[in-house]
């Protein structure tokens, strides 16, 4: 009986060192001298935290990246943590970009790999830039600079994308990226939102709209864009537009004519731009201009397919960001004179 008793002891004891040195070994906390073995290729300190940059490519195994992790000192034991990470049921990892961090136990790392814990950064894109501005800001990103040498149809293709024009398509927001995104899919994400901002506002659009597509609305909404900053304004600048539609009359917007000029705008609008034959000089052509000019907003959309009728045909800018609305084109003529050519003619004196 004791012979049983000692044996049941000794197992006991036995095991428990075994579970004891189990969980000593995926608790030990990660130390930041460890930490420095990683190479130069693997890591990014940052000066006030002690942390590291590590990378799961694609097709990376649980085991790979354990057993690497282990080879250069920062975890101890990949059999142990092999185990642990069966019986938690966190045998898989997530490509991306992890921070390792002083303090960081075998524990915390599958848990960061396994739920894809990946570090995030993100690229805003402001309401009214056009496609040439959105590529230009990729481009910019060292991520994304390989954009560059891509045309536009190019890019497009790789983001599964299919447009006639690009422009207008895509919504303005700030978007979240991770380490092995492409521009391809920043674009891919903001197509679908614009698309959905689209259908969701054209629902809810207003009664007797000269738009025969959601389409149209989208381009007038990108004109509202351009035309005013002020929230206020949208309603009632789409609601001139919309007016001047019905009776045929020109839209005279500058942001489509600028649009048009493309590369040969200086920065200076000229007498002789509103006279040029352009496909989106409003002053010369009728009705919208064949494609959007920027990315509009959910507001300047919601304002395009809800505008207000104030009875206005005409607005100036007042030089403050906002604008002098008139219901005649003496009343405007009068308006120019106050607000532009008084102002002209200040800065010549």
């Amino acid at each position: 009986m004791r012979a049983i008793l000692l044996s049941i002891l000794i197992f006991g004891l036995g095991s428990a060192l075994i579970v004891f040195n189990f969980s000593q070994r995926m608790l030990a906390p990660i130390s930041f001298e460890n930490l420095q073995l990683l190479g130069p290729e693997d890591k990014i300190i940052e000066s006030d935290l002690n942390r590291y940059e590590w990378k799961i490519d694609r097709g990376n195994s649980h085991n790979t990246v354990f057993r690497k992790l282990h080879d250069l000192g920062v975890v101890d034991s990949p059999d142990i943590i092999k185990i642990f990470a069966k019986l938690s049921g966190q045998t898989s990892v997530q490509a991306g970009t992890y921070w390792l961090e002083d303090g960081d136990t075998a524990i915390s790392l599958l848990s960061k790999f396994h739920y894809g814990e990946v570090i995030t950064n993100k690229l805003t894109f402001p309401e009214g830039w056009n496609f040439s501005q959105w590529r230009q800001h990729l481009s910019s990103i060292y991520q994304f600079s390989d954009s560059q040498f891509l045309s536009d149809q190019q890019l497009l293709e790789r983001a599964g994308i299919v447009l006639d024009h690009p422009e207008g398509w895509f919504f303005p927001d700030t978007y979240k990226y991770m380490s092995l995104d492409k521009a391809s899919d920043i674009l891919r994400r903001a197509h679908r939102e614009m698309q959905t901002v689209l259908e969701e506002e054209w629902i809810k659009r207003a009664d007797h709209l000269p738009y025969d597509t959601p389409y149209e609305a989208l381009i007038m909404a990108s004109i509202v864009e351009k035309e005013t900053g002020l929230a206020e304004e949208r309603r009632t600048i789409a609601g001139v537009f919309v007016k001047r539609l019905r009776r045929g009359m020109r839209l005279e917007t500058d942001p489509t004519v600028i649009y048009g000029l493309g590369k040969e705008f200086d920065g200076n609008l000229r007498r002789s731009h509103l006279r040029q034959k352009t496909a989106y000089n409003t002053y010369v052509i009728r009705g919208l201009p064949p494609t959007p000019i920027a990315m509009p907003s959910r507001a300047a959309i919601q304002a395009a397919l809800n505008p207000k009728d104030e009875g206005s045909l005409y607005f100036v800018s007042k030089g403050d960001g906002s604008h002098f609305f008139s219901s005649s084109y003496e009343e405007h003529k009068k308006a120019v004179e106050k607000y532009q050519l008084t102002k002209r003619s200040r800065k010549k004196n």
